[in-house]
């Protein structure tokens, strides 16, 4: 088997003049919450991100029935040549555009790591998506947006079981988390 890249460039359309819905899914470690992927479903994205420790590759497969996905290598993934450590992903509409930096480990604590930062500049991205804490963020820092869907795999700790949901509607975004056991909003105690 030949080594997977660390990085990749990749490209899809944005959804006319309609907003395009991303799902993003993080940290399932072979073992998605049951009913994340007909809430996924129930949602209608138009694509689905997974920002790595995917697991089994039947977690992909599954979410591919729902939609096109873009995934990288999380730190538990064993090396394969369809996934990249990170993906550059180029959302391209008329007269919208978006670049999607998504890799696995991006943040310390609520701050984007320095290296993943200069790389998202490097590349243009204005959204950073990431996993590995498995706790749900969102947060700016700079000209960047970060994402951090949580986990919806194995419950971690006292952290929520959640993913996330991306709407990109001309040149807004807005981005939600849904718990896994009740298909609501989720928010941070407290909010």
């Amino acid at each position: 088997m030949r080594q997977s890249p660390v990085e990749r460039l990749e490209s899809a359309e944005l959804c006319g003049d309609r907003r395009t819905r991303l799902g993003v899914v993080a940290d399932t470690h072979s073992q998605p919450h049951p009913a994340m992927l007909g809430q996924m479903t129930a949602l209608a994205p138009d694509l689905i991100l997974h920002a790595g420790d995917i697991g089994k590759p039947a977690v992909l497969d599954a979410l591919c029935g729902i939609a096109p996905v873009f995934a990288v290598r999380g730190n538990t993934d064993p090396r394969r040549a369809d996934l990249a450590d990170t993906v550059i992903l180029e959302l391209r509409g008329a007269d919208r555009h978006l670049r999607i930096l998504l890799t696995h480990i991006g943040l310390y604590g609520p701050k984007l790591r320095a290296d993943v930062q200069k790389r998202a500049l490097a590349r243009g991205a204005s959204l950073v998506v990431c996993g590995h804490s498995h706790v749900p963020f969102i947060g700016r820092q700079g000209a960047l947006t970060l994402f951090n869907p949580g986990s919806a795999g194995p419950r971690r700790f006292q952290l929520p079981i959640v993913f996330g949901i991306i709407d990109v509607t001309g040149e807004e975004l807005r981005m939600a988390h849904v718990d896994c056991e009740t298909g609501r909003a989720w928010l941070p105690p407290g909010n």
